[in-house]
């Protein structure tokens, strides 16, 4: 799965927990594959897939805000130790880039592909550095990764 680019991820979103399959193909707007679905339970789920070989890799805490406008999804995601940021999603990069100009976004801004990009953005770390962080929890943040920090 890692050779492809691909990782499974549990997420529990309040009002439900859903199971996904993603792979990064490229950084471009369609670039990630997602797959998903609803489960009823995050720990026998994480179970299972424990049960079929395959091993946590990392815990990762986000918190979400979803508003629908104009057939897009926009998601303000907040991770810790970074300034939050928005996601839209759309059938077409054209609507993409139509509500990103009203909500007052250049595309000259934008970041494609997986939150390590945001992550590298503010912190001198690679991309395998972020992927291999065991947890991303909302606590300060943490001594090893205070020196990577980028001023400015």
């Amino acid at each position: 799965m890692e050779k492809v680019g691909g990782w499974v991820r549990v997420r529990d979103e309040g009002d439900k927990i859903t199971l996904a399959y993603k792979q990064l193909n490229d950084r471009s707007l369609h670039g990630t594959k997602e797959v998903s679905v609803e489960v009823s339970d995050f720990n026998n789920t994480c179970q299972i897939l424990e049960a079929v070989g395959l091993e946590a890799k990392s815990y990762q805490e986000t918190k979400r805000e979803t508003w629908h406008y104009k057939n897009c999804e926009i998601t303000l995601d907040t991770w810790p130790w970074i300034p939050s940021v928005v996601e839209i999603e759309a059938e077409s990069e054209e609507a993409v880039q139509l509500v990103a100009s009203a909500l007052g976004f250049t595309w000259a801004e934008a970041l494609h592909g997986s939150i390590e990009n945001v992550y590298q953005k503010y912190y001198k770390v690679t991309e395998s550095e972020v992927g291999h962080w065991k947890e991303i929890t909302f606590i300060p943040v943490p001594f090893w990764l205070e020196p990577k920090r980028r001023l400015g």
